[in-house]
């Protein structure tokens, strides 16, 4: 695909509402899990974008026929998988190529999985998924720069994941609904793309509890998609996030339409701490536009600091558009990113827009503000730093460009129609840089 811009004409104040798209990461562990099922499985609010493509093409390798049925709307049929060696190319475009493991060994009972790909934003270690997938029965042998990987079948066991790894639980998840038997995960991630992707086993037979905890039981043995499955995803929490961000720093009035409220609280408590208020009506979410955008100090006056951590407490993917944010707040906070040791360093991007940040270490980052940013040619790193550039550019005087926007397009769907749509400067061209 040619490689394109972003000509953003920022410090326009902008208007009206917004629908987050699908949640990404409950579409991808969702698409890849249908592979299980040999009838039909259809699948409303999938984001158009480009990850999802990707892993489209790579069902089409093993045997599915993906149809999109609709803008948001795709029909699978599996009903013949064969086992073959993943196209090392397209795994490499995508992280979530390392959800067809479980699915594919439940299928064939055997794979060669090439390495994942995904943004570069730290060490992303795999040994949660093999681990899990090794205590419900699969072997696992290097071979070659691949992963060899077989199973007889899938048997429950209790199985304690190393650490709360969102892929893993999901890749564990589908594997133990195919297995014999009762599974336990313990210190499993509950992220609302977790439980969306339960929720889809659960209507395809699998009987799943203790969703959204960190403790999840799976009785094994059912007859898992034997007639035609419907599921709709649910709304990408981390978009809702990008859109608060979005309307604080231009000082606009934007209503989130069906934002998914259930799943926001830790959200709106990290923007509340920035000075930035929602309110909630219905399923709705509105930021309005005037509001005092004062950092909350810590009692004592000290200076307050936003982390991340594990669901429910606030999204790691959502760190890169609180730091843009806190640069138009008046106050200072420490914002500490644990998860991921090169996700900050976009920050430099940031600094020289004119704001005001300290990179203290790979993971922390003091912030001051406000700060008047100025428009700059930017690189997008990847998907929410390149979100993060593209709302700092919005907010900064002048004209900035942004390079390689495929990133941000990975998994942000035709942001820049839906953001002209509230009246942004953006024109999306073709990159003519030799």
């Amino acid at each position: 695909m040619p490689a394109v811009q972003y000509i953003v004409e920022g410090g326009r104040k902008l208007s009206g509402t917004i629908r987050p798209s699908g949640n990404k990461n409950a579409a991808l562990p969702i698409v890849a899990a249908a592979l299980i099922s040999e009838s039909t499985v259809h699948l409303d609010n999938v984001p158009h974008i480009r990850d999802i493509e990707t892993l489209i093409e790579l069902l089409h390798s093993v045997g599915a026929v993906v149809e999109w049925t609709g803008q948001n709307s795709l029909r699978i049929e599996a009903h013949d998988i064969v086992a073959s060696d993943l196209d090392a190319n397209l795994c490499a475009k995508i992280r979530a190529s390392i959800l067809l493991a479980a699915p594919l060994l439940a299928r064939c009972g055997e794979i060669r999985l090439p390495p994942p790909g995904g943004d570069v934003i730290g060490r992303r270690r795999l040994d949660t998924h093999f681990l899990a997938l090794e205590q419900l029965g699969a072997k696992l042998t290097p071979e070659g720069g691949l992963l060899k990987m077989t199973v007889n079948k899938f048997r429950g066991a209790d199985v304690f994941l190393d650490e709360p790894s969102v892929t893993a639980t999901e890749n564990a998840l589908v594997a133990a609904a195919t297995a014999q038997g009762r599974t336990i995960l313990r210190n499993a991630a509950s992220e609302p793309h977790v439980q969306d992707l339960g929720m889809f086993l659960q209507a395809m037979g699998a009987e799943i509890h203790g969703l959204g905890t960190n403790s999840i039981t799976i009785e094994g043995g059912r007859p898992l998609g034997k007639s035609e499955v419907s599921h709709t995803i649910g709304p990408d929490h981390i978009e809702v996030g990008s859109f608060i961000g979005l309307a604080a720093v231009t000082k606009s009035e934007l209503r989130i339409q069906d934002a998914g409220i259930e799943h926001l609280r830790s959200t709106r408590m990290g923007f509340e701490r920035l000075g930035i208020v929602c309110e909630v009506e219905g399923d709705d979410l509105i930021v309005p536009a005037k509001q005092t955008l004062r950092i909350q100090s810590d009692l004592g006056d000290h200076v307050p600091k936003l982390e991340d951590q594990p669901w429910p407490a606030f999204p790691a993917d959502t760190m890169s558009i609180a730091i843009v944010t806190a640069t138009q707040c008046e106050g200072m906070i420490m914002m500490h990113e644990k998860m991921f040791e090169s996700r900050l360093f976009f920050v430099d991007k940031l600094i020289g827009m004119g704001a005001k940040i300290v990179l203290c270490d790979p993971h922390r980052a003091i912030v001051a503000g406000p700060s008047k940013l100025r428009g700059a040619v930017l690189d997008s790193p990847d998907i929410r730093a390149g979100m993060a550039l593209l709302i700092a550019a919005l907010c900064a005087e002048g004209k900035s460009i942004i390079n390689n926007v495929g990133q941000i397009e990975r998994g942000y769907e035709r942001i820049d129609d839906r953001l002209r749509a509230l009246g942004a400067n953006v024109e999306r061209v073709a990159d003519r840089r030799k």
